[in-house]
């Protein structure tokens, strides 16, 4: 069969399919299971077939779009919280991985350039952090504490205001992304720029790893959350520019929506993050090395696991489950 004509006959049973998905319009988990398994059986149909062709993408998240739908019709998980984090977040970042992917890509190549044109401007450093903030990083590095800013203050204070300031961040990099994800893309270039060039001043000034040890305690799971948050608004950003088969308000309140869901899944993060910061980082250079290395492999596992690694893992469990429901 011809593509033009593949698609011809299924174009209707595709986009009914499509609403009532969108719109949760379904009676029951078997109705939308039934379903769910032609879908299945059309995209492969399609991936043998016509392997380059566009309609495999659609298919692909149409597809799921409804393992989220029919997981949530389950009865084995009345716990919404725990649900939540459990289930609904690890398949939007399924569906949704390719934006993970971009905000990361993006999040290297702007952190690149900060290293490059730290090295290549010797007063570039200056111009992103200020005169006051470099002196004083200068002298913590004359009196052998490169990282001593993070002693300053209470712990409950440093707590307290780094956490309420990394939330204000990652919620500003979101909604910024209804310019298109324009907006979201200019905050991910303003962090990144300052973590690339202060990185490059510590390699400049022969304390590197020392700031590694230190900044990276509270910083991998404070990025990477960030980054996550970045993903986010570029989803609402898509939604606007990119609405497919729905209007475009539709398609907005839809990521919008989903957006909301990812930022708030970055929250445990960001609150640990700066918990961190407050409490732990400020004895980096005093605790053994193979402790504060420790730390942040630990801390870094744990959120690439989450957002990387367990989406796909849900993603098959629920595959599986669907096969005793339709047999």
């Amino acid at each position: 069969m011809r593509e033009v004509a593949f698609i011809k006959q299924n174009k209707e049973k595709w986009l009914s399919f499509e609403t009532a998905v969108f719109n949760n319009d379904f009676k029951n988990p078997d109705e939308l299971a039934s379903q769910y398994i032609q879908l299945i059986n059309d995209l492969s149909y399609a991936q043998t077939y016509y392997p380059k062709s566009k309609v495999i993408t659609y298919l692909n998240q149409l597809a799921a779009k409804a393992f989220q739908k029919i997981y949530k019709t389950k009865r084995e998980d009345r716990n919404r919280i725990v649900a939540f984090w459990k289930t609904e977040v690890p398949l939007i970042m399924y569906q949704y991985r390719k934006f993970v992917y971009i905000a990361f890509i993006i999040f290297t190549l702007f952190t690149t350039i900060g290293v490059i044109s730290a090295a290549n401007d010797g007063e570039f450093v200056r111009s992103i952090l200020g005169d006051e903030y470099v002196n004083m990083t200068l002298e913590n590095i004359e009196a052998g504490n490169p990282v001593a800013v993070y002693k300053s203050g209470s712990n409950w204070g440093s707590f307290i205001g780094i956490t309420v300031n990394n939330l204000r961040v990652g919620i500003i990099a979101f909604i910024l992304g209804v310019f298109g994800g324009l907006g979201t893309v200019y905050i991910l270039f303003k962090n990144c720029i300052m973590l690339g060039s202060f990185q490059y001043f510590f390699y400049e000034k022969n304390v590197f790893w020392e700031s590694v040890r230190g900044i990276w305690i509270h910083g991998s799971m404070e990025i990477f959350a960030i980054v996550i948050e970045a993903a986010a608004g570029l989803i609402l950003g898509a939604s606007i520019l990119f609405p497919g088969t729905h209007s475009r308000f539709t398609s907005f309140k839809h990521g919008a929506k989903t957006g909301i869901k990812i930022v708030i899944s970055t929250f445990p993060f960001t609150f640990f993050a700066g918990f961190l910061e407050g409490f732990i980082t400020r004895y980096s250079q005093e605790m053994p090395k193979m402790i504060s290395v420790g730390i942040i492999l630990v801390t870094l596992g744990c959120i690439s696991y989450y957002y990387l690694i367990y989406p796909f893992l849900v993603t098959k469990k629920l595959k599986e489950k669907l096969i005793p429901i339709v047999a």
